[in-house]
């Protein structure tokens, strides 16, 4: 059995492992494109717009998530006991104490934006206040705030950025060919018809794969935040009963979008119990269960 230490190093190793894939999958796409069209100019517009995309994207994801949920802030004296269990755990982990939301929905679910510790949120549901007995509350919030420490917002901007890179990349790849037709220069040697094969090939599978390999950083960082929150609050029954509480609810959220569905704690679509096979790849979230198994795995 793994102690607390053990899992997160874990967690964190396979993460990275993930993501330097991600980035010499881009890499090598965008190597293979640039010598399938025998010019390197998109290659640089590309990288450029990405890189110029992810900056706004570090800036402003955080007003633009805050809108898109329908949060607003609240002060200490609006929700006394939710603000205690906030800087109390933020003292723990050495954060400083983020600003507090509120989402008015029956639908028991939370999630931290920000761009960095000094400009982090924390947004709750009315449905999660109102559910949570105050030992789940803190393993939600030690989850949430774990997020932040882990520099997860941070994981997340660059990694949506990147997919967005990938199917932008591909789309004017194939776009490209449509409009020259797939003969290219009469001079096209035998190599070049090669890198062109495999350049429409990646084309079309690379926006699919990037976003397999997004949703799989995503759910591990998920796996990560519910073992830091355990170490935080060291008790990780409390998370666990939080977790079933949540996913038992029949409340939707209604402002849920899948563009922001992997910020939550938990998946806000509902009708997803048939979890099986190929679908588990298609989930933002790990399944509450296996959640469930790793923190009763976990040794304090």
């Amino acid at each position: 059995m793994a102690n607390l230490y053990e899992y997160k190093d874990s967690n964190i190793r396979k993460t990275w492992l993930l993501f330097t894939f991600f980035l010499i999958f881009i890499i090598a796409l965008g190597f293979i494109i640039s010598r399938a069209m025998g010019t390197n100019a998109v290659l640089i517009v590309a990288v450029v717009f990405s890189s110029s995309m992810s900056i706004i994207s570090y800036w402003y994801s955080d007003k633009i998530v805050l809108r898109l949920a329908g949060a607003r802030e609240i002060k200490k004296q609006d929700a006394p006991e939710l603000y205690r269990i906030i800087e109390n755990l933020s003292i723990t982990a050495g954060l400083p104490t983020p600003k507090v939301f509120i989402i008015q929905d029956a639908a028991p679910n939370a999630f931290a934006t920000g761009r960095d510790a000094e400009h982090a949120v924390v947004a709750v549901t009315t449905g999660l206040l109102d559910v949570l007995e105050k030992p789940e509350l803190e393993g939600v919030i030690g989850h949430e705030l774990s997020h932040i420490g882990n520099r997860d917002m941070l994981i997340s901007t660059v990694v949506v950025v990147l997919v967005g890179f990938v199917a932008l990349l591909s789309d004017f790849f194939l776009r490209s060919l449509w409009f020259r037709g797939f003969g290219g220069r009469s001079d096209r040697s035998q190599v070049g018809g090669i890198f062109l094969l495999i350049g429409i090939i990646l084309a079309i599978l690379s926006p699919l794969i990037a976003t397999l390999i997004q949703l799989a950083i995503s759910r591990r960082r998920e796996f990560l935040a519910d073992t830091s929150s355990a170490l935080l609050t060291r008790y990780p029954e409390g998370l666990i009963s939080a977790l079933r509480k949540i996913d038992r609810s029949p409340h939707q959220l209604r402002r849920a979008s899948s563009a922001t569905a992997h910020m939550y704690i938990a998946n806000p679509f509902k009708g997803g119990d048939a979890l099986h096979g190929l679908h588990k790849l298609f989930l933002t979230h790990p399944p509450v269960e296996e959640r469930v198994k790793s923190l009763q795995g976990l040794k304090i």
